[in-house]
């Protein structure tokens, strides 16, 4: 007996059937109905709170992430990164079980903070919260205090803790709340009236391209300005390859996040990644306080440099004014590749943002734009930036919506491609057009986390890929006598 022979289905679905199904889900009759539904969300375009949290936990010094709650659901973060990265993620989880559900987690809590402090040695441990915690009501400050009183953990040891429940709200903001609480807990009775330590704190936000922050400390070593980057994973998740596993590569030294309440300046280059974080911090840190779109693109990245220049009093180098030229020059020369062209877009609102600038400045269209968490004030700001265009002229904002709308959008408004990461390529087959890989997650192809998207040459980064694979595909569907030497 053959497996084909072995299977009985439990409904035989005529062939006709499936034909008709699958020409009706790409017509406008469905796309009406698919845009009415309420109670049901598909594919969405972002991940749950506590893997935000996660990854501002990997951003520092020593630090352990500790799940409070299931051991699948750590597993959940951790496998999430080790695809994106293709690199340890070491995190732990009090692993509650059913036990945990009726009595409450301290136990799990208090067992799971004396292994990890006795056996993995972290200077910080920053816990928080999955769902099963967050439905029952546990009370992790009076866990912790516990926890202390009973010396599993020194009393003055860094226990920063955030509650982040699955169900609600993105992993943006669960970067937001854990940001917070470490800085909350790390500068806590640091700040002296006085003390200036003449330093920027920049804060990138939830932002997986380890590429990104080597682009922004490169650019700041070129300024020649000091600065703490809270929380800087470039070696969390892009350490060298040496024989020695280290289990805390990298991250912002502790001490520097201590002082940074005696800042200079405070600049978040992502303000929707951020938001509480910021406000907290435009009440406590001292000196000057600045928010400011992700530097994707010239305009933006210009008006990066220029704030930094003037609140540190320091000309812009001749080195980055050249970039800034071979950035142009690069538009210049491949404009007639992307200009005129429809993009469909996802993802977080601050790199969002930052397509939807890059598109408009190359003349293309960022013709579908779909945030699945957002807010009006983010749908106020992209719809600004389409009216200061002519290119934007048609092009329309989705806010909470899926990529299961996405597709519908595509099939009956088509466009040249799409960008988003690596959950549209089901839809974009479907489309028959291009996806560029930008954002978070990417499980399916390597190295792009590597590549910075931000500044001048980020700006270079994207308009290759992009314009060398329109570029592609003229090659590969045009016939014989328009198989050209020169594009």
């Amino acid at each position: 007996m053959t497996a084909e022979a072995a299977v009985k289905y439990v409904t035989e679905i005529p062939e006709e059937e499936v034909s008709r199904v699958s020409e009706w889900i790409n017509s406008e009759e469905y796309k009406e109905k698919n845009f009415a539904r309420q109670a049901l969300v598909i594919n969405p375009a972002h991940a749950c709170q506590p893997l935000g949290a996660e990854l501002a936990a990997h951003g520092f010094e020593g630090t352990l992430p500790f799940v409070h709650g299931s051991q699948g659901c750590a597993s959940y973060y951790r496998s999430t990164f080790n695809r994106h990265f293709r690199e340890p993620a070491p995190a732990v989880s009090d692993s509650m079980t059913e036990d945990g559900a009726v009595f409450g987690g301290q136990n799990n809590l208090h067992e799971g903070l004396e292994n990890a402090y006795t056996i993995y040695k972290p200077k910080m441990m920053a816990i928080f919260t999955s769902c099963m915690p967050e439905v029952i009501g546990d009370d992790l400050t009076a866990f912790i205090k516990n926890a202390r009183n009973k010396g599993i953990v020194p009393q003055d040891y860094p226990l920063p803790y955030a509650n982040t429940p699955s169900f609600n709200g993105s992993h943006v903001h669960g970067y937001d709340a854990m940001l917070l609480s470490i800085l909350q807990t790390l500068t806590e009775g640091k700040k002296i009236e006085g003390r200036c330590t003449g330093k920027l704190n920049l804060i990138a936000g939830f932002d997986a391209n380890t590429g990104n922050y080597r682009e922004y400390k490169r650019i700041l070593k070129e300024i020649g300005i000091p600065y703490t980057l809270l929380a800087d994973i470039s070696e969390s998740f892009d350490s060298p390859l040496d024989g020695t596993y280290r289990a805390y590569p990298g991250g912002t030294p502790l001490e520097d996040a201590a002082d940074s309440i005696n800042g200079k300046v405070t600049l978040t280059v992502a303000p929707y990644a951020s938001a509480k974080t910021f406000n907290w911090i435009k009440d406590n840190f001292s000196g000057k306080h600045i928010s400011m779109p992700t530097p994707f693109g010239v305009e933006k990245t210009d008006q990066l440099l220029m704030t930094l220049a003037k609140e540190f009093g320091k000309p812009i180098p001749e080195s980055l004014k050249a970039e800034r030229g071979r950035a142009v020059d690069a538009m210049t020369d491949a404009h007639q590749y992307i200009h005129g062209k429809k993009f469909a877009l996802y993802g977080d609102p601050d790199y969002l943002i930052g397509y939807v600038t890059f598109l408009l400045e190359m003349g293309a269209r960022p013709y579908h734009i779909l945030c699945s968490k957002g807010t009006k004030k983010l749908e106020k700001e992209l719809q600004a930036l389409l009216d200061g265009s002519p290119y934007g002229a048609g092009c329309k904002i989705y806010i909470n919506k899926d990529l299961w709308h996405m597709r519908s959008l595509l099939m009956t408004d088509p466009v040249d491609a799409v960008i988003g990461d690596t959950h549209g390529k089901f839809m974009a087959r479907d489309a028959k057009v291009p996806l560029f890989r930008f954002g978070f997650p990417i499980f399916d192809r390597v190295n792009l986390h590597r590549m910075p998207l931000i500044g001048y040459q980020g700006a270079i980064n994207m308009l290759t890929t992009i314009c060398n694979k329109f570029i592609d595909i003229r090659d590969e569907t045009c016939d014989d006598r328009n198989f050209e030497m020169m594009r």
